[in-house]
């Protein structure tokens, strides 16, 4: 049976989907509140100066790339 959970594992991709659409959505998707909110509120600041990009793709990758055992 395959891993669920882990880089390239189905759950990361739909976070990082989640995330491409919203900042933070793909980290809350993964229970990281947190994370989530950080995210969210740092891409909405530096949305104001156009550089919410940054956060934007960082959310994403962190989303996809975010592994629950470490």
């Amino acid at each position: 049976m395959a891993e669920a959970t882990g880089q390239g594992s189905a759950g990361n991709v739909i976070a990082a989907l989640a995330s491409f659409f919203i900042p933070g959505l793909g980290q809350l998707v993964q229970g990281r509140v947190l994370m989530a909110a950080i995210q969210f509120v740092m891409a909405g600041i530096l949305w104001l100066f156009l550089l919410g990009w940054i956060i934007h793709l960082w959310s994403i990758i962190d989303a996809a790339r975010w592994n629950p055992e470490k």
